[in-house]
């Protein structure tokens, strides 16, 4: 038995087709169940909803399904999702930290009584809590992607984390008023107090570490990846094909991994400068490892340009920290970390094309800084154009002040 009828929507016909149709009994508690499906044609509404009464009717595991707990399915999901998706590193560490939010919540409950409502109130809750709303939104795609294991595995036939509300919160005038997008670059007198900071203050690696960030635009991780061999100094080319990873817990150990888009694969090239410095570099580096290993017998034996003493490559908090340490000797008040470098890049390609008249298209910029998504790098263009554009017309409006503001005007 189906009814089928028309709801309003926002589409160019007004309105799609809603089918409403009579499912088996719940298993578990034997109440009836109806399955709605709102689609755009009347056929593929009463399909959809067809699709689901099938699988309902296929029956579900009951009794496995009442003794395991959540934790338990999180569990399972988590090994079979690694095993078929083949990620690894720090995707897989985001997913068990997501798993022990959830377990706070659902831990210990039945799979086959966490519900709709219940997954509101969590992630509302969290946002009371003061988490961030990108965390939020991981938390809830992360356990939408064990329910839905959950429901192929046939352990319930519904998914608790469908049609959620996520929190939202409301921007104060403040906000409003200033555009977040600046914060994620420097202006040019912030980078000039930067650098100079750099230069008087500098320790070990970090003129070159910071120089490098600011001119290629690479990530943090990329950077710390970074080997001899895949800087060409006769070239002047740098080739970027992977990200260095330090697991959790791992006493030292790192992995190499690939990075997560192909577009980050990429070579690009860097200034003469940065060449030199790089050469200068890599004899220093050469002499405090050979002073390093005639103290010691702990020297590791790598390629990496930023290293430790003893040879072992720079973790991305080590870049963390020593930039702390700097922006605390400026008077920029940007919560600033190395990532900052990457759009702050971005922005100098771009004002420096349009102050020459040779405009970067977004694809070029894109290629060089390995980004696969257009919409970052589209809105610091944007901005960075609007921005110029208003500094044009201030321009303009200072030199033909005397033009401009008419002299002996009608009285009114």
């Amino acid at each position: 038995m189906a009814s089928v009828f028309k709801v309003p929507a926002k589409n160019k016909q007004g309105y799609k087709w809603k089918c409403v149709m009579e499912g088996p009994p719940d298993p578990v508690t034997g109440k009836r169940q109806q399955v709605p499906r709102v689609r755009d044609t009347q056929k593929e509404a009463i399909a959809a909803a067809q699709a689901v009464v099938d699988r309902m009717k296929g029956g579900t595991d009951t009794k496995r399904a009442k003794k395991m707990k959540f934790n338990e399915a999180a569990q399972e999901w988590l090994q079979d999702y690694i095993i078929t998706s083949g990620v690894k590193g720090k995707t897989v560490e985001a997913h068990v930290s997501d798993i022990n939010l959830l377990n706070k919540y659902y831990g210990g409950a039945n799979i086959d009584k966490i519900t709709h409502n219940q997954h509101q109130k969590m992630l509302n809750n969290l946002f009371s809590e003061g988490y961030e709303i990108n965390s939020i939104y991981r938390y809830h795609s992360t356990a939408n992607l064990i329910f839905k294991w959950i429901i192929k595995e046939n352990l319930r036939i519904d998914n608790p984390c469908q049609n959620i509300k996520m929190p939202k919160k409301q921007r104060t005038v403040l906000e409003a008023k200033n555009n977040a997008l600046e914060e994620k670059f420097l202006e040019r007198s912030e980078i000039e107090e930067f650098l100079e900071v750099l230069q008087n203050h500098g320790l070990g690696d970090d003129l070159e570490t910071f120089y490098f960030l600011l001119f290629s635009g690479v990530r943090p991780g990329e950077f710390c990846a970074l080997e001899w061999p895949d800087f060409n100094f006769e070239t002047h080319d740098v080739h970027i094909y992977k990200t260095l990873h330090f697991p959790q817990g791992g006493s030292g150990a790192y992995q190499l991994t690939p990075p997560k888009t192909t577009g980050s694969v990429r070579t690009f090239d860097v200034d003469d400068f940065i060449v030199e410095m790089f050469k200068r570099l890599k004899v220093t580096q050469s002499s405090r490892h050979k002073r390093y290993k005639e103290l010691h017998d702990d020297f590791v034996e790598t390629q990496f340009i930023l290293t430790n003493n003893n040879g072992t490559p720079f973790t991305n908090w080590k870049l963390v920290n020593r930039m702390a340490r700097l922006m605390k000797l400026t008077n920029i008040k940007k919560h600033a970390t190395p990532h900052i470098f990457r759009h702050t890049h971005i922005t100098m390609l771009i004002e420096a094309s349009i102050a020459s008249g040779s405009q970067i298209d977004l694809k070029t910029i894109m290629k060089r800084v390995g980004h696969d998504d257009a919409k970052t790098t589209l809105k610091i263009y944007t901005h960075v154009t609007e921005r110029m554009m208003q500094s044009s017309s201030d321009k303009l409006k200072i030199h033909f002040q005397n033009i401009l503001t008419p002299k002996d005007l009608p009285e009114m």
